[in-house]
């Protein structure tokens, strides 16, 4: 079993380190002061080819796996741009799966070259204010008026819908008290027009330049053609992009710890206390080598999950693992920093505050922690659901 990258892998790598390069540490403290989307950094990623590094190469995208995706968004983040960089391209990289496996061929002409081009920018219409993570409670309504659907409802937590011109909307299309199962949802990409649509941003902890949302739609009128796939159908098909994206926000969370983790130790290095490096002590150093394991092992969890899903296998197990500890090994390396700054640790100016910021966003979506204990004590243990 080879851990290496490969010489591809590693030209991309190397590759996104190079577009990154300009939006420097200094960058995204600018960009975590003043708000607004970083337009530069998306443009950068854009213009070199990035956007669309897991779409096919018939619609413009690079026809890689989310093994590479995993590579790219892990690399951003460990740049020093965090869940902020990340979090400004997340979207493109896993929300159109849904469209990549089951949309036509005239919905994917027609909508993954603008988005891969950085021309649309697209938001995540799934969560609600009373269902939370109980998708199947979805009261988002889409009523079929001929060749069209007029949609009303809520949703909650919808990152860049400040910024986008395109939304990927779940919405029940069939009474909760007439479905079976899991049908009755129904899966649209589809035009945010803001006449039908109002967007309010949530004034959060962190992360400030890539927004989030309270989102209220009222008679949002949606084509026929901009269903993607059966009516009905839809919560299956949104399961195809959960897998990816719970894969990339763990390479992601990676990615920032890894980031946190350096800044740390150079500054152990550094700073000087009764005449030697504060590195020199070991309750510097333990907490440190420690989170230094913790990445590692999760990093590793990331892999797997990678893998598994280019290959065609299961790996729902695998990927809730990694955002797991990817999120949790994350959220300590931030700590870790700061307490390795001491009070400068609480200084903007030294980066590692806004590191623990942004560290709970991996911690908290796309799904609890508690939420990912159930699932695999459930499925991969065989104990009785609790919920």
């Amino acid at each position: 079993m080879n851990f290496d990258l490969t010489p591809e892998q590693q030209q991309i790598r190397d590759a996104i380190e190079r577009v990154c390069a300009p939006f420097d540490a200094d960058y995204w403290l600018r960009r975590d002061r003043e708000g607004g989307f970083p337009e530069d950094f998306h443009r950068a990623l854009a213009e070199a080819g990035w956007l669309g590094i897991a779409m096919p190469e018939e619609f413009g995208g690079a026809g890689l796996g989310i093994t590479e995706a995993a590579l790219m968004m892990h690399t951003i983040a460990a740049t020093g741009a965090g869940l902020s960089g990340a979090s400004a391209v997340h979207m493109n990289i896993f929300g159109l799966h849904p469209v990549v496996v089951f949309g036509t061929c005239e919905q994917k002409r027609r909508w993954l070259p603008p988005l891969i081009a950085g021309r649309d920018r697209a938001c995540f219409g799934v969560t609600e204010p009373d269902a939370g993570l109980n998708t199947l409670k979805l009261k988002t309504r889409a009523e079929r008026r001929g060749n069209h659907y007029l949609v009303s409802g809520q949703k909650v937590w919808i990152s860049t819908a400040q910024v986008a011109n395109k939304i990927l909307l779940l919405a029940r299309t069939t009474p909760v008290e007439e479905s079976r199962g899991t049908e009755g949802l129904s899966l649209f990409y589809t035009d945010l027009d803001r006449a039908a649509v109002e967007v309010r941003e949530i004034d959060k902890m962190g992360r400030k330049c890539v927004d989030s949302n309270q989102v209220f739609i009222d008679g949002l009128r949606i084509p026929v053609e901009d269903r993607i796939g059966e009516e009905g159908k839809g919560f299956g098909f949104i399961l195809h992009g959960m897998n990816p994206e719970r894969i990339l926000i763990a390479a992601e969370a990676v990615g920032l710890g890894r980031a946190a983790l350096q800044r740390g130790a150079l500054y152990a290095k550094e700073r000087i206390v009764f005449d030697r490096p504060i590195g020199t002590n070991q309750s510097i150093q333990h907490p440190l080598a420690r989170s230094w394991m913790e990445l590692e092992a999760a990093h590793l969890m990331v892999w797997k999950a990678a893998a598994l899903y280019d290959a065609g296998k299961p790996c729902a197990a695998e990927a809730n693992a990694a955002k797991y500890l990817g999120a949790e090994a994350c959220y300590r390396a931030c700590e870790n920093a700061i307490f390795t700054h001491g009070g400068m640790g609480y200084a903007k100016e030294y980066h590692v505050e806004r590191y623990l910021r942004e560290s709970w966003i991996p911690r908290l979506a796309p799904v609890s922690p508690q939420l990912v204990l159930c699932y695999i004590a459930e499925k991969v243990l065989g104990l009785p659901k609790s919920y």
